[in-house]
């Protein structure tokens, strides 16, 4: 009988059944971990985000009004010849500074010389014409006294021409008054104190009256230790400004030194273009480190008029449909629709229907659906509004 040998490999088989066990051990733990995990999401899916609210409260938002604007001499005048004349002599250039009443030049007109001197006959003539007549009268009137000599119609006539002759006289010394004052615009001189800041003629140029004679005028005169800086305010801000305030503005070639000026004048009315109000400050230059024309950078202070909400920028939501803010109420979430108004630090002025101590949201988005229900809601305070620097 053969018997056939068989021969196991006892090492082999030992190493197989090993590792059978480690698989089927990595098998189970790993659908240990699988459904450890699964617990876990489960946890997290059930448990709601937490909502960060705060108390809606009062508060007066101090900003300021960074914008543009312009600085203007106080007073300035185009100089132009009151009659067609001839330059004669100029006293003043560019930069002179010059005192009210100096004179700043003067013309000729060899016309204006002749309209004197027929003035001047004409009311010496017109003056013996009155005399004559006047004597005459006098005369009569003496004579009249004797009765029956002269009638009271003569009289009358006689009265009546030396009136008339009177009248004519009194035209004829107007019109010579108003040559003479006419030869006094020859002569042209500072209506104020100020500096010439254009000069356009020289001696022996044909001047005249704007669009008579002259284009340009003969000289520009500035009032430059006072001047005026002019800005434009939006509506918007408008409400803010008050007659007194205090503003400060640099300029760029002086961009390491401050300016003050207050607020002297309101234009009462928006500028159609612009929807602006035009908006004066007086600036005293004595020291004439600022120029008409120069551009400056105004900070106005606005502060609060009145005490409004205000609310960190997160608690806004500036939806397509609406802008809103999110209160809780009564574990509900409410969306109430608010106007925005002005903003600093990080904070903004709201207008809507809120009262004091009602629960907003402090991080705000379209995700916390209207009308859900509200849990895991923790309260957080707000630091109080300040003024902005």
């Amino acid at each position: 009988m053969n018997h056939q040998k068989i021969h196991l490999n006892l090492p082999g088989l030992f190493t197989s059944t090993v590792a059978s066990g480690l698989i089927a051990v990595l098998l189970a733990g790993c659908g240990a971990s699988a459904e450890k995990s699964d617990k876990e999401k489960d946890a997290v899916v059930a448990s709601p985000p937490t909502i960060e609210v705060f108390p809606a409260q009062r508060a007066k938002l101090s900003t300021a009004l960074h914008i543009p604007g312009e600085l203007i001499s106080f007073q300035q005048v185009d100089l132009y010849a009151r009659e067609n004349s001839f330059v004669k002599k100029i006293y003043v250039d560019v930069g002179s500074e010059v005192s009210e009443g100096q004179l700043l030049a003067t013309l000729e007109a060899p016309e204006l010389t002749s309209r004197l001197n027929g003035a001047s006959s004409r009311q010496k003539s017109q003056e013996a014409v009155y005399h004559a007549s006047k004597a005459n009268y006098e005369r009569l009137l003496e004579t009249s006294k004797t009765p029956g000599t002269i009638s009271q119609n003569d009289l009358d006539q006689a009265q009546a021409k030396m009136n008339s002759d009177y009248e004519q006289l009194a035209s004829a010394t107007a019109a010579q008054s108003e040559v003479l004052n006419t030869r006094n615009y020859l002569e042209i001189r500072a209506p104020f104190q100020g500096v010439i800041s254009a000069r356009n003629v020289n001696p022996g140029a044909n001047v005249g009256p704007s669009g008579k004679g002259s284009e340009k005028p003969m000289f520009v005169l500035q009032e430059q230790q006072h001047m005026r800086l002019v800005v434009s305010v939006p509506e918007a801000f408008t409400s803010y400004l008050a007659t007194g305030n205090d503003v400060s503005f640099k300029v760029r070639a002086r961009s390491n030194e401050l300016f003050h000026a207050t607020i002297t004048r309101h234009a009462g009315a928006l500028d159609t273009r612009l929807r602006a109000e035009r908006v004066e400050m007086d600036v005293v230059n004595k020291n004439k480190k600022l120029l008409p024309g120069m551009i400056a950078d105004v900070v106005i202070p606005l502060a609060g008029i009145d005490s409004t909400f205000v609310v960190p920028k997160s608690a806004v939501v500036n939806a397509a449909e609406s802008i809103f803010v999110i209160r809780i109420k009564n574990n509900t979430v409410e969306w109430v629709d608010v106007e925005l108004g002005r903003s600093a630090d990080g904070k903004i002025e709201v207008y809507g229907n809120l009262s004091p101590g009602d629960q907003l949201v402090r991080v705000a988005s379209e995700e916390i659906r209207n009308g859900a229900a509200a849990s895991n809601v923790k309260e957080v305070s707000l630091a109080k509004p300040t003024a902005s620097k």
